[in-house]
Order: C-alpha cells, then sequence, then structure tokens
C-alpha cells in the first residue's frame, strides 16, 4: 500500500489517481498508525510552510515520518511536502525548522531578481529539468524534460551529491534531489503528463 499523506494541506485527488494509473493501490493517510502500515510513503502539498509543520505535528505525523525514513521506508516530498523535507524555511518571516531529512535552507525568491529577469512570483507552469546526475527515479526521463511548477519558495544550500535535477527560475533552482530512500520534487509529478507518470511509476516500482 502506498500512502498519501493528509495533514490538511491541499488537494490529494490528482495524486491519488496518479498513482491509481500507475496500477498500484493507495490509501490517504491521516495517522501515525497507517503511515506505519505502509510500504512507501508520498508526502505531498500546497500552501504554507509554518502552516505544514503545525498540522504534521499536531496529528504526530511528524516524528512517524523521521522515524519511517530512518527504517529506509522509501519517501518521497512533493511541492510543500519536497520543501518540508529540508533543515528550515524562512517562509513566515522567521527561521522555522523542517523534517531536516535532507540539508538545505528553503527561501523565497527575490523580487528584485524577478523584476530583473522579467518574471512572476510565485513560478508558475512548465518548466525544463536539467538532469545533474543518473537515478533509477528518472529512467526514461529526457533532458530537459517540462515539468509543472508552482511555487514561491525553494531549497538553497543543497549538498551538491543530493541533486538530481535544477531548473531556472531568476536563479538555478533545486528542483529534484535523492539522498537514500528520500526523493523530493519541487514540480508536480501528477501534473506532469507522460514524464511525471513515468517518475511516479519509477517511484513505486523501486
Amino acid at each position: 500500500m502506498i500512502a498519501v499523506v493528509d495533514y490538511g494541506m491541499g488537494n490529494l485527488g490528482n495524486v491519488c489517481r496518479a498513482i491509481k494509473h500507475c496500477g498500484k493501490s493507495v490509501k490517504i493517510c491521516t495517522t501515525p498508525k497507517e503511515l506505519k502500515r505502509a510500504k512507501k510513503i508520498i508526502l505531498p502539498g500546497v500552501g504554507a510552510f509554518p502552516d505544514a509543520v503545525k498540522e504534521l505535528k499536531r496529528k504526530k505525523l511528524w516524528d512517524t515520518i523521521i522515524d519511517e525514513v530512518s527504517k529506509r521506508k522509501p519517501l518521497m516530498g512533493v511541492c510543500l511536502g519536497y520543501q518540508l523535507l529540508f533543515t528550515s524555511s524562512d517562509e513566515g518571516g522567521k527561521k522555522i525548522p523542517g523534517l531536516n531529512l535532507v540539508k538545505g535552507h528553503v527561501r523565497r525568491f527575490s523580487t528584485a531578481k524577478a523584476k530583473q529577469k522579467k518574471v512572476k512570483i510565485p513560478h508558475m507552469g512548465w518548466n525544463e529539468l536539467r538532469i545533474k546526475k543518473g537515478s533509477k527515479i528518472l529512467k526514461g526521463i529526457k533532458n530537459k524534460s517540462f515539468f509543472y511548477f508552482v511555487h514561491s519558495y525553494y531549497p538553497k544550500d543543497v549538498n551538491q551529491k543530493d541533486i538530481l535535477g535544477v531548473t531556472d527560475y531568476c536563479e538555478p533552482v533545486v528542483a529534484a534531489i535523492e539522498r537514500d530512500n528520500i526523493i523530493g520534487f519541487q514540480f508536480h509529478p501528477e501534473k506532469s503528463q507522460d514524464a511525471g507518470l513515468r517518475i511516479l511509476k519509477n517511484f513505486l516500482s523501486n
């Protein structure tokens, strides 16, 4: 069973439909007990980092996610769920600790750089993924394939060994990471058509 973590942040329907399309059973999970039973975990999310931390802790899912990852259970973070994997975030005006499963700090796009590059914040739409290193999770994905993004924050100071791919928006953005059994994407695989479905299939089959 694939667990999709429900902590009240975002519509989970698209993620679940994409997993079912890949031929796997999926369960929206709201309790630690359910996560412990799962074979793999997907942490999605849309919204604010501070609210996500608060809700995951309130539902006692925060420590469970950390514990299950320490047992080598595969975890995929998507969008806000991706940002939560990192050490901390500036969202909300102060430094807020993340799950700290991957080293890095999440910060907002620079308004000045966005004006200079004549782009808008949030970053919304299709962008190329420049692959930095090979991985089973990217099997069948061509370099500079397009994926769908919606975000105003992104991780900085990420260990180069953990970076799978980057995109460009104001500046290079770490858009895909992998560290042991942890995988994360700033873009939405479930909204990224064939390339996104291929990534999900790779994750579900590994």
